[in-house]
């Protein structure tokens, strides 16, 4: 009980310390700069891993004690690094994510593969438990894709999310008085139905969007028509079905991959496996997740997130697969 009553003291003192003075930093965040850790290896060039854990967005998470940078400006400022250093060789990504917005999906997939373009280091893309939709999307700048044998991936299309709380306002004895300079100004709005045009209109910008995706995946990958009809009901895959589709190259683990960039990159067998943190792990290994999107190398004592965190998903276009994301 005692420590219950202390650790709500405690919960309530920060929580005040926002509100009246400066925030206290306690830990390391997104405002510290990245250092670059070896974890195996001896020889340069280099093989960098990047992650890419989570919802993608663009976004910070705000937390009680720290912030957490969204995904893309957090993968973006680690390109821009490894952009500068001419002994990267070769660029492995770590993909566990469900996806997140189109835009932010897109963003990330551009960055990479203008990377690509800029520096000519190889690419090779691993996914763990789960790289659907936007997970899938931003990996096909890479030049190799290894999906681990328990991956779920797919989702290939895009989903419009539009809550609507025209019945609890109704219940609540609540309205929206609206003044609009177009009759379609507020379509999609949350406090009334849509019209039938207004659906069919909403139905078509998703077509397009759903496009893109398919135009994209047809661009990088080497899809039969008869897959890609099978693709493109956006049905999740496992990871055997998903290279017999074309989707993937091979099944593997994270060694694998990091194997394969330096095969394509033509790196010696002991080249050094780096990562960028912002703070120092001991006993360091390419499976943990932590010291990039999280921003810190030190436990987090209490993590709540407040309104408006990456976690809550407003109305809007997805790539992503809902069942994964909590949706």
């Amino acid at each position: 009980m005692k420590m219950r009553a202390g650790l709500l003291i405690t919960i309530g003192f920060f929580l005040l310390q926002g509100c009246f003075s400066p925030k206290i930093r306690m830990f390391t965040d997104s405002t510290d700069p990245y250092q670059e850790f070896t974890l195996e290896g001896t020889q340069t060039p280099k093989v960098l891993v990047l992650q890419a854990n989570g919802q993608i967005d663009e976004g910070p998470s705000r937390g009680l004690l720290r912030d957490r940078p969204g995904m893309v400006p957090d993968i973006v400022s680690q390109l821009r690094r490894a952009e500068k250093d001419k002994d990267i060789g070769a660029v492995v990504i770590k993909i566990n994510s469900p996806g997140g917005t189109v835009t932010a999906s897109d963003v990330l997939y551009h960055e990479l593969k203008t990377f690509k373009e800029r520096t000519g280091v190889k690419m090779v893309a691993v996914f763990m438990g789960i790289a659907a939709s936007g997970g899938y999307y931003i990996a096909l700048p890479a030049d190799r894709i290894v999906a681990h044998p328990t991956t779920i991936t797919g989702s290939v299309g895009v989903i419009f999310l539009q809550p609507k709380v025209e019945g609890l306002m109704e219940k609540l004895g609540v309205g929206v008085d609206v003044s609009k300079s177009g009759d379609k100004k507020d379509m999609g709005s949350p406090f009334r139905p849509s019209t039938a045009e207004e659906a069919r209109l909403l139905q078509d910008l998703t077509d397009q969007l759903g496009q893109r995706f398919i135009t994209l995946l047809t661009q990088h990958r080497q899809i039969s028509p008869e897959a890609l009809a099978e693709i493109r009901t956006a049905r999740i895959f496992l990871a055997d079905e998903a290279r017999q589709l074309g989707m993937v190259d091979r099944i593997g683990y994270v060694e694998d991959a990091i194997q394969s960039a330096k095969t394509l990159a033509g790196l010696p067998d002991d080249a050094k496996v780096v990562v960028y943190r912002r703070g120092e792990f001991p006993d360091d290994t390419v499976y943990n997740a932590a010291g990039t999107t999280t921003g810190t190398a030190k436990p987090e004592l209490v993590h709540i997130e407040l309104p408006g965190s990456m976690g809550e998903l407003s109305s809007g276009f997805f790539y992503i697969w809902p069942p994964a994301a909590g949706l």
